[in-house]
């Protein structure tokens, strides 16, 4: 029986696994956005968050466990410097999985796994989106059509009254 056992080991020794997460961790972190299997973004998820959280407290002890655990010191800084700044007053959830389809190859599933706070697309909608609509019977939502729409036939005269006669 295999009760509580869910970490995925991903084919590979734990030496191998570690090398592998601290590398996309380190892409990751100095691209924003990389593109891998839904199974290695979603054990990635689970190696990044942590150190993400661990880097909003800028402390020479958690610098070392960052470190420790990435092996890149410019990537510890940029996760230092610009990334737990920006991402200071969020909870968590720091990064986001999106699924792009199959690989043509072997049929594995793909997608994106980027920073939630470093892509500027999806921060756009979810500003554009922000108007508050109540709900409305039909009958309301007919008559305030009605009010809202001009008569356009007017300002079209006038337009062509003032162009001047070709005779």
């Amino acid at each position: 029986m295999r009760h509580n056992k869910k970490f995925n080991h991903l084919g590979r020794t734990a030496s191998h696994r570690n090398a592998m997460l601290s590398n996309m961790a380190c892409s990751l972190i100095k691209h924003k956005r990389i593109t891998t299997t839904v199974a290695k973004a979603k054990a990635l998820k689970k190696f990044v968050e942590p150190l993400i959280t661990k880097s909003k407290d800028d402390t020479t002890n958690s610098r070392r466990v960052v470190f420790s655990n990435l092996q890149d010191k410019y990537a510890v800084t940029e996760l230092f410097k610009e990334i737990s700044v920006k991402i200071a007053d969020r909870p968590g959830g720091y990064t986001r999985i999106i699924k792009t389809g199959h690989r043509l190859g072997d049929n594995a599933e793909m997608c994106f796994i980027e920073l939630v706070d470093y892509n500027e697309n999806m921060a756009k909608e979810k500003t554009a989106k922000k108007t508050t609509r109540t709900r409305r019977s039909r009958k309301a939502a007919a008559k305030e059509e009605a009010v809202e729409t001009p008569v356009t036939e007017a300002p079209a005269v006038e337009a062509a009254a003032d162009e001047p006669k070709a005779e």
